[in-house]
């Protein structure tokens, strides 16, 4: 296996970059006053991502995995994410098993 120059610098941009991002948070989280408005718009973040993450999988694939995504989206505005992911997995998983 060969290790390509290019592709050894995207890696560790991109890993510069993720923890920059982080630890700039952190710090900037300090100065901001966190209101009943800003923490309704940060507990919205993690379903907006899981809606982003799967929301190709509900387009591209099967009946399975189209019901599975719609079935998560609705337990995302409940559960925490965790028990999203889980709900998500386990009903693709037998609905799968039921042949859809």
């Amino acid at each position: 296996m060969t290790l390509d120059l290019n592709t050894l610098l995207a890696i560790l941009v991109m890993a510069a970059a993720t923890i920059f991002t982080r630890i700039s948070g952190l710090v900037l989280i300090r100065y901001v006053e966190i209101d009943e408005n800003r923490k309704t718009a940060i507990e919205a973040i993690p379903p907006a991502v899981l809606m982003a993450v799967i929301a190709p999988t509900a387009f591209a694939t099967g009946w399975a995995e189209t019901l599975a995504c719609v079935v998560t989206a609705i337990a995302a505005t409940r559960l925490p994410m965790l028990a999203s992911v889980v709900v998500g997995v386990a009903t693709v998983a037998l609905l799968r098993a039921a042949g859809l």
